[in-house]
């Protein structure tokens, strides 16, 4: 029997296909068991290059690799960038109007790759149609969503592993960015891959820069953004209406391409927006976490959360977006003490065996909004990784905060709020405290109290700072109606027998800087700039995304190295021979010229 490809066959291969030289991180660990038929889970970061290690084998193995992916718009966005490399591919979906070709091309043996999503793989037709065509490997794209322990369950996704077992001879690839050890067991489980089958090639995003902040003018703070970040950008919001709101302010204030994107618009509105922010090169997208999976978008500079997420996994799957090539990128998360409160509420409704675990979630979140050590070093321990505890990238890191003991402080918080009833708001207490005599607090006799006015005017700032704080530890929360309750085990706090400490708030910005954080491109240098404007008037003739012709990164190469013939342009990384014989006579003209 013939021998299986080996990796330096890959290799030879994945210069050929992808222009790359050679494998990155865990890449080659991942290809290598792929090619010998061993069933695979490969956790890796976003832009690591997860679709590379069952694209490369697909064009190496005989049969085709069935890829299930949970989104259209995220297989046709995978769809273009194979096929530009030169990768016999196609998707099987409900938006797909030349279904009958793919049938067709998938039982001649003519396909690569077939994508498709788990409610169409689970059907007993797609089992008889995989039945009538040699199967080279069943790639599995955000397997965490198999896991009912993922913070992404899709329950379509249970139904994978009676469609593979009924072939068993077909290797399994699982591929997931965002998975804990609990959740990394169940997709082994769920998808009858051995334990050894298991590659982490770590979590670390060291490009992606990350920075939490209070929320103290939102439409303010995201300018800023908008402003220091010129490229492409996603502002997650809470709601619907606040993506409408927030995509109709930024677009006022900073003059720059802004579109919403969420569930409630029409589905043609949803599509036209989702594609033009694939294809623009400085738009910025206000959506849901919808968005979220949908995107394969390599060059987006920032994302920012406009209010906190519902984890550290979803936080760490959201801020994925960003950066995907590999050049820096900003994660920007904008949150206040009301989303703890509103998040501590919503556990409450869910199913009593669930509370538990949810609560955990909520507090691992909780504690890297307060860290005043490295962000980055919160997000990897809490995937089980050891990491330094300076990122040298992260706000933190780069600005330390001072600390301050808020015990007292609190303790007068925590004390008026039980004194006033435990059922009034911020704005009331800090009248209290701070001694302000309104109706309101003559009507509720609350001028009377002790705690009437024992806030000094150098206290007064912080108390905004500490009552975040309580809320985010769970040790007052809100009531129905928006009051301010005690919560949690507060005694030990107004005993005197435990410390608060919060970090410095910083001081107030006013105004808007322009581009403090440089981007990552020469734009300026005729060269760079000429070639960006080329790869735009292909990419509009082609009908794709600029990116899919070539990414900023070969761009850049390009202006440096100035190759003048296609061998010295076939050496700049990410140009493969597709790509070179489709586009290199335009690029190095336009070199040439400039």
């Amino acid at each position: 029997m013939p021998q299986p490809p080996n990796l330096d066959t890959a290799r030879a291969e994945l210069r050929r296909l992808f222009g790359f030289p050679d494998f990155r991180g865990r890449q080659a660990d991942v290809i290598e068991r792929v090619l010998a038929g061993q069933s695979t889970l490969a956790v890796m970061p976003t832009g690591a290059g997860k679709s590379l290690t069952y694209q490369l084998p697909a064009t190496m193995l005989g049969g085709t690799c069935v890829v299930i992916s949970p989104l259209i718009a995220l297989m046709h966005d995978q769809l273009r960038a194979a096929r530009a490399n030169g990768i016999r591919a196609a998707t099987l979906t409900s938006a797909d109007a030349d279904w009958r070709e793919t049938l067709d091309a998938f039982r001649s043996g003519s396909l690569d790759l077939l994508y498709v999503a788990p409610e169409r793989a689970s059907q007993p037709s797609f089992r008889e149609l995989l039945g009538s065509a040699r199967l080279a490997l069943f790639a599995v794209d955000e397997a965490h969503c198999v896991s009912e322990w993922g913070h992404d369950f899709r329950p379509d996704y249970r139904q994978l592993r009676p469609l593979m077992d009924a072939f068993a001879d077909v290797p399994r690839l699982a591929l997931t960015a965002t998975a804990d050890a609990h959740t990394r067991a169940d997709i082994l489980a769920q998808l009858g891959i051995p334990a050894d089958g298991l590659v982490v090639a770590g979590f670390d995003r060291p490009n992606i820069r990350y920075a939490i902040r209070a929320r103290d003018s939102l439409p303010r703070q995201l300018a800023r953004l908008c402003d220091d970040h010129p490229g492409p950008g996603i502002v997650y919001a809470p709601t619907r209406r606040k993506v409408e709101q927030l995509a109709e302010q930024l677009a006022e204030a900073t003059g720059r391409p802004v579109l919403p994107y969420h569930a409630g618009l029409p589905p043609e509105t949803r599509a036209a927006n989702q594609a033009a922010f694939v294809a623009s090169e400085d738009m910025v997208i206000v959506a849901t976490i919808a968005f979220g999976m949908g995107i394969d978008k390599p060059d987006v500079r920032f994302v920012a959360h406009a209010a906190t997420p519902k984890s550290i996994e979803a936080y760490y799957q959201e801020t994925g977006r960003a950066g995907r090539d590999g050049d820096p990128a900003v994660a920007l998360m904008l949150w206040g003490a009301g989303d703890f409160a509103q998040a501590r509420m919503r556990i409450a409704e869910v199913e009593p065996e669930r509370q538990q675990g949810e609560r955990q979630r909520l507090d691992s979140l909780a504690g890297l909004v307060e860290t005043p050590g490295c962000r980055r070093a919160v997000l990897l321990r809490h995937f089980g990784e050891s990491p330094p505890e300076n990122c040298g990238n992260c706000d933190n890191c780069l600005d330390p905060p001072a600390m301050i003991d808020v015990t007292q402080l609190s303790r007068k918080v925590l004390s008026a709020a039980y004194r006033t009833g435990q059922s009034f708001g911020f704005g009331h207490l800090q009248k209290v405290l701070t001694g302000v005599e309104d109706e309101r607090v003559r009507a509720k006799g609350h001028e009377q109290l002790s705690v009437f006015g024992i806030v000094s005017p150098e206290e007064a700032p912080l108390l905004q700072p500490v009552v975040r704080a309580l809320q985010v530890r769970g040790l007052l929360a809100q009531t129905e109606h928006g009051g301010l309750r005690l919560a949690g085990d507060v005694r030990e706090i107004l005993s005197g027998t435990a410390t608060v400490a919060i970090t410095k708030p910083p001081a107030r910005q006013r105004g808007r800087s322009r581009r403090n954080g440089a981007a990552p491109n020469p734009v300026g240098d005729p060269l760079f700039d000429a070639l960006r404007e080329l790869r735009r008037t292909l990419a509009s003739e082609a009908g794709v995304p600029p990116y899919v012709v070539f990414h900023d990164a070969a761009l850049r190469a390009m202006a440096a190295d100035r190759p003048a013939s296609l061998s010295e342009m076939s050496q700049i990384p990410g140009v493969g021979a597709k790509k070179l014989e489709a586009y290199g006579k335009a690029f190095l003209k336009a070199i040439a010229d400039n």
